[in-house]
């Protein structure tokens, strides 16, 4: 029986490194089905994926082009669903303004890491290609970690 229907990757504005991290999740080889999405803590709108970002998507043969920014909502939080964060501060904002926020990670310690991912946002295209590497590292070791607690339920 698997452990999570859902994963929400969670970042500010969900057009950049939420976005990102869902697509390459989307990539990789799960022995489970799990629905993959992004949302992102303020959103006033709904928003395409930032320019840069898609453009190193599509440079290492991904795209999330159809992608519109979504806010993260009490409703996601539920026991079958994983929250990811990028950032121990936008945890934190969550554990703070959530009421009972189950789940709920930072995407580097759920891996067995430390720290946050940079956020590329404002940054020249070589720093949305490192965060996207950083990312596909992480999301590796993320997929592994994944597969083996679907091995163990």
């Amino acid at each position: 029986m698997k452990r999570y229907d859902k994963l929400i990757f969670v970042s500010n504005s969900d057009t950049c490194r939420g976005p990102m991290a869902e697509a390459i999740l989307k990539s990789k080889y799960l022995l489970e089905e799990l629905e993959i999405e992004s949302k992102g803590l303020i959103v006033l709108f709904p928003e395409p994926v930032n320019p840069k970002t898609e453009a190193v998507l599509q440079a290492n043969e991904l795209t999330l082009e159809d992608h519109a920014s979504a806010e993260l909502l009490q409703s996601d939080f539920q026991t079958r669903n994983l929250i990811l964060t990028m950032t121990k501060a936008q945890e934190q904002k969550i554990r703070k303004e959530f009421e009972n926020p189950v789940n709920l990670h930072l995407l580097t310690e759920y891996v067995g890491d430390s720290g946050d991912i940079v956020n590329p946002v404002g940054g020249s295209l070589e720093d949305y290609d490192r965060c996207f590497h950083e990312m596909e590292a992480i999301i590796t070791k993320l997929v592994i970690e994944l597969n083996e607690e679907e091995l163990l339920c």
